[in-house]
């Protein structure tokens, strides 16, 4: 009745007729994970259960009741609901300790073996990424993301473990030169046991950048989030564990739990096995877990909160611009990464929000299944009218947006989509009383503020010095054809692990970081984040044969 893993996820077909014939039966067996430590499933009777996210829409009393009902009785004929995808193990503070014991025990063995045979995961996982294709945006949409989210997802996966990145982290994992009779090497050693925490609006591709700590010869123990737990025990249990079988690692170099984010996280800053914590999540926590982690001597790896800036010069291709800009709507701005404030040239502003406006028409809601969409549920939105007042108190002004809607566009006091919504500051000033200018919002509100029109030089040191005064550093984007603009911001843009120009805001390319910045973003040791290196420490080293101490030191 429950397939332990390497099941396919057909379970995730949710048609109409399921839908009209709500006592109607799964056709398929039921997804369903257990706590994975030391290289095996753990058995366990505690469960949450994911429902589908189109269920949400669609009929929330029974989704609710159906959950509720499982987590109950797991035994229950509600498993048999077409809404019910599937299900994940609750694991025990024993399970979680003994997890941390299975990593500590694989690490030294892990990490013994030859860099090239840990970096044929890459390669592997990038493979299995595409072989499990539809598999993988299944899961995605069951967790509610729109399917061209979805798919844009797994690109930027794609990207991440291309060939051309993967060697591009080979050669700065290890390089070696000979001088004077000695070889001279400079590589990076695993840190041990990295502990990783993805964050609950996208667990699974988050948690896919374990296989980089992986790579870099690191045991690894993930916790899946409860509320959200599926996709990853997915994509880590049944792509990754079994790639790491086919390349030799002993057993508890992966370990996937399920639990409880405080209970857990208390845990690894408290045990002496665990060497880095991986944290994605909010500012205000990662923040406190990184004075807890450097008071216990720990390295925090941090991947906060992101503000990310747009600078629109007088020059740009309005049109495309526009099209990165309404980036910010993507997921109802539920992801770190996309843009939450525009800088536009005072020449062009007028132009920019006209083309904004029209592009705004097409980021619509809908069931995440449906091809075009690409607003998400937005299940707390208190916070939004809050800031959407603050703004407008402060005199910014309203351009378009402003309401909850119903999945289809519909205005409604009870819809939980919310409505893409721009709005116009009036200068900097103004802009800096604003908290959704300030702030990362997490919700489709984007201030296009107007600068002050000034001469070239000081405008140009006035958008330079805005982007850098950001207290968040995770992307920034420009929009110029102006070779002398480009280059002072390329040279002058100090925060941030990633500046994009005339480019998509959100896109992921070889090389470049996945994610991180400077500022909170990153927590004190913030930069451009590859978790690769993040998880390793930079060691050199010098080989020679029957060369005089002495004469090293003194000469001859």
């Amino acid at each position: 009745m429950f397939p332990n893993g390497n099941a396919k996820v057909a379970v995730l077909e949710d048609t109409g007729e399921d839908r009209e014939e709500t006592g109607r039966r799964r056709s398929s067996p039921l997804l369903s994970y257990q706590s994975y430590v030391g290289g095996a499933d753990l058995p366990n009777n505690a469960w949450v259960y994911t429902i589908s996210s189109r269920s949400l829409l669609e009929d929330v009393f029974t989704s609710v009741s159906l959950k509720r009902e499982l987590e109950r009785d797991p035994e229950s004929a509600a498993a048999e609901h077409p809404y019910v995808v599937g299900r994940v193990a609750v694991a025990s503070e024993e399970e979680n300790r003994l997890a941390l014991e299975a990593a500590a025990e694989a690490a030294p063995l892990w990490a013994a073996v030859p860099l090239d045979e840990r970096m044929r995961l890459g390669e592997l996982f990038r493979e299995a990424l595409i072989e499990h294709r539809q598999e993988f945006l299944d899961m995605l949409v069951a967790e509610a993301h729109p399917v061209k989210l979805a798919r844009w997802e797994l690109s930027c996966l794609l990207e991440v473990y291309s060939r051309e990145s993967c060697h591009w982290y080979r050669k700065r994992m290890y390089t070696e030169c000979e001088y004077q009779g000695r070889t001279l090497i400079s590589h990076r050693q695993p840190d041990g046991v990295v502990c990783l925490n993805p964050p609950q609006n996208a667990p699974a591709p988050s948690a896919a950048l374990a296989v980089l700590a992986l790579m870099a010869g690191n045991a690894v123990v993930v916790r899946a989030p409860r509320s959200i737990a599926l996709s990853t025990m997915y994509v880590l249990r049944d792509l990754v564990a079994p790639l790491l079988e086919k390349v030799g690692a002993p057993p508890g170099t992966l370990n996937i739990v399920c639990g409880n984010a405080r209970s857990t996280m208390d845990l690894w800053v408290e045990s002496p096995l665990v060497n880095d914590i991986f944290y994605i999540g909010g500012s205000e926590q990662g923040l406190k877990l990184q004075e807890r982690c450097i008071a216990a001597g720990k390295k925090p790896i941090l991947e906060l909160a992101g503000n990310d800036t747009i600078v629109v010069w007088k020059d740009a291709d309005l049109s495309l611009a526009a099209e990165a800009i309404t980036e910010s709507f993507y997921g109802s701005g539920q992801i770190c990464m996309v843009p939450n404030t525009v800088l536009a040239h005072p020449e062009i502003v007028d132009d920019l929000i006209a083309e904004v406006r029209e592009k705004v028409r097409g980021i619509r809601p809908g069931f995440p299944q449906d091809e075009g969409v690409l607003l998400s549920p937005v299940r707390r939105s208190e916070r939004f009218f809050g800031l959407l007042r603050q703004a407008l108190d402060e005199g910014a002004e309203l351009v378009c947006g402003g309401h909850r809607t119903e999945v289809d566009g519909t205005r409604s006091e009870t819809g939980v989509f919310l409505e893409p919504t721009v709005l116009r500051v009036e200068g900097l000033e103004r802009g800096r009383r604003i908290e959704a200018v300030m702030q990362e919002t997490f919700f489709p509100l984007l201030p296009i503020v107007s600068v002050e029109p000034a001469p070239a030089d000081e405008l140009r040191e006035t958008f330079v010095n805005f982007v850098n005064s950001n207290a968040y550093g995770l992307r920034n984007s420009l929009w110029s054809r102006s070779p002398r603009v480009i280059n002072t911001f390329v040279s002058r843009t100090t925060n941030g692990g990633l500046l994009k120009v005339n480019d998509s805001h959100i896109g992921f390319l070889p090389y470049l970081p996945s994610h991180g910045g400077t500022g909170l973003t990153g927590g004190v040791f913030g930069e451009a984040n590859y978790p690769m290196f993040k998880t390793s420490h930079l060691q050199g080293v010098s080989i020679s044969d029957g060369i005089s101490p002495y004469r090293a030191v003194f000469g001859d």
